[in-house]
């Protein structure tokens, strides 16, 4: 090899665990460069997640206990003003994210997802602290998913018969059954049960519209009434519009973290049969499906429940069942009693799905990095399934986390891991506007035109900007209300909460903390734009693309159009 081309490799940007002399060749004067994402055959997932998979699944990781039962905490701390503005605001963050995603997954949708899309355009130390923080997030989430699956069937079989342990069990057999059998099988049962999670929104959003004209037990036609008395807005803290500022602030994090989880589609781009065609498709419906469900839910829950009713301060001190949502206290106020049953079977729905697609992430997160090199090269592995079975069982096994909540002084500990661990999902989002950003640079310093991608977020570079900006300013501000010492509210604000800010605050330092460990064991430099690697693994993509493309059209070619309206519904 000669100087020159010692040079020409030199300036490769390369994986941090791999030497370069192993990821690029040159004959002939042609650089030939193996990307770690050019896996071995053994280590491919498949692609078997169809249009309506990835549709249901987007929408289905949006759909949860945030709208459920999170939407009664942020009307009774923030008021019906205040969440409508925070949801529409952390809405249009979540679009602008989604739009980033979908531009970098469908020039190169690889198996490693988002956090390996930051590996090769931001830095690898940032792909490393993305893919551990998020899979520490969903190692978590994923048992005390469980363990509030366990709570809710306590409200037909008491524990004193059942111990709640036997019921842990079942659901995690069912769990790791769901995801071993293949994507296939969990794309068909999320597609139902995000079928059977949306047909349940829209009735409650219906049943509130009914209630709102007055078409209640009560006939009582409310309108606009508590944006009146008590207000639009429940001074926090403090009183005045500092209070009113303060109640914003609060509500912007409560709403925030109702909205974690709507990512997911950036987990599946390497299982899904057609990613170019399937996810602008789902990302260009989210903006519509957030205004339905989202703006329009919590307007209409604003109008219907006073944010100091008595009922709903004493839902928001309940564990988790359907007493504990805003939806139920409404229908109870208007004279409506024959629900609170249906509604914990419909909640034991959407928590088994919540934590279905927890496991689900969480193995696929640990498998993409080590697709990148940056964890054990078995949890690549894949079955004849293409489901990385290794991985799977690694994040299966803190499941078993769950059977810490049979001993209340365990699940006190375990609730803070789990308030530890939600900061990690805004600094996921901080992580792909920053990771969205790197790429239109790479991209305009290689010379590569939007007409060349299939998809370009609507407002660029700005949008993921935006959000950047209001993600900053949640993750510094999401925990203030420990500095702040008042009684104005009635409050007994003062006092130095150290619990709240380590819980609150502590994910910051951590991924910093791997994020320059990484850099200190490895010595590599932030990725430059002018070497950035946009184009290993797209050939292969680009050939499968083809080929799937081609027997659609041996098999039949387009859908009908009643497909198309169902699809577009759903």
């Amino acid at each position: 090899m000669s100087t020159t081309d010692s040079q020409v490799i030199s300036s490769i940007s390369f994986p941090p665990s791999i030497p370069a002399e192993k990821c690029a060749s040159i004959e002939d004067g042609t650089v030939t460069i193996q990307h770690v994402n050019d896996v071995r055959k053994s280590e491919r997932l498949h692609r078997r997640l169809a249009s309506r998979h990835l549709s249901m699944i987007a929408i289905g990781g949006a759909l949860g206990t945030g709208l459920l039962i999170g939407t009664g905490t942020a009307l009774e701390q923030g008021g019906p003003g205040a969440i409508l503005i925070t949801y529409s605001l952390v809405g249009c963050v979540v679009y602008m994210m989604m739009c980033a995603l979908g531009e970098m997954a469908t020039w190169l949708p690889i198996p490693s997802g988002f956090q390996g899309h930051a590996t090769r355009f931001v830095d690898p130390a940032m792909g490393f602290a993305l893919g551990y923080t998020y899979w520490f997030k969903y190692i978590i989430l994923s048992p005390n998913q469980v363990t509030a699956a366990a709570l809710i069937i306590q409200y037909w079989v008491s524990p004193d018969k059942v111990n709640p342990g036997v019921f842990i069990t079942i659901f995690l057999v069912a769990l790791f059954i769901i995801n071993y059998f293949g994507v296939r099988l969990f794309g068909e049962f999320e597609f139902w049960l995000s079928s059977f999670k949306i047909i349940v929104v829209v009735g409650l959003l219906l049943l509130l519209l009914v209630l709102t004209l007055g078409g209640g037990p009560d006939h009582d036609r409310k309108g606009f009434r508590y944006w009146s008395n008590p207000g639009a807005f429940h001074a926090f803290i403090k009183g005045g519009s500092a209070g009113n500022f303060l109640t914003i602030v609060s509500s912007l994090t409560t709403s925030t973290f109702a909205f974690l989880g709507t990512e997911l589609i950036g987990v599946t781009v390497g299982e899904a049969e057609n990613p170019r065609r399937d996810i602008p498709r789902a990302v260009k419906l989210t903006f519509f499906r957030i205004v339905f469900f989202y703006v329009f839910g919590v307007l209409l829950l604003g109008m219907n429940i006073p944010y100091n009713a008595p009922a709903l301060i004493v839902a928001n001190g309940k564990a988790t069942s359907a007493s504990a949502s805003p939806f139920i206290v409404a229908m109870q106020s208007a004279g409506v009693t024959t629900l609170p049953g249906i509604m914990n079977a419909c909640l034991l729905f959407f928590i088994f799905s919540a934590a279905n697609s927890d496991l689900y992430i969480a193995s696929r997160t640990i498998y993409g990095l080590a697709v990148e090199g940056s964890a054990f090269r078995i949890l690549a592995h894949t079955d004849s399934r293409g489901v990385p079975i290794y991985s799977l069982c690694l994040s299966a096994s803190f499941l078993l986390l769950a059977f810490l909540s049979v001993s209340e002084s365990s699940a006190t500990i375990f609730k803070y891991f789990v308030n530890l661990v939600t900061v990690f999902g805004i600094m996921t989002w901080i992580s792909i506007f920053i990771a969205h950003i790197c790429f239109r640079r790479a991209r305009r310093a290689q010379g590569i035109a939007d007409s060349a991608l299939v998809y370009v977020a609507p407002l660029g570079v700005h949008g993921s900007w935006f959000g950047l900006g209001v993600c900053t300013f949640i993750a510094i501000f999401k925990n203030y209300s420990v500095f702040i010492h008042s009684s104005v509210t009635g409050g007994s604000y003062g006092s130095f909460d150290y619990k709240t800010f380590i819980t609150g605050y502590l994910g910051i330092p951590l991924y910093f903390a791997m994020y320059i460990g990484h850099k200190l064991v490895f010595g590599h430099r932030p990725i430059d734009p002018l070497t950035a690697d946009l184009h290993s693994g797209k050939e292969a993509i680009d050939n499968e693309e083809a080929e799937f493309l081609a027997n659609r059209e041996a098999n039949g070619g387009r859908a009908r159009g009643w497909y198309k309206l169902v699809s577009w519904l759903f």
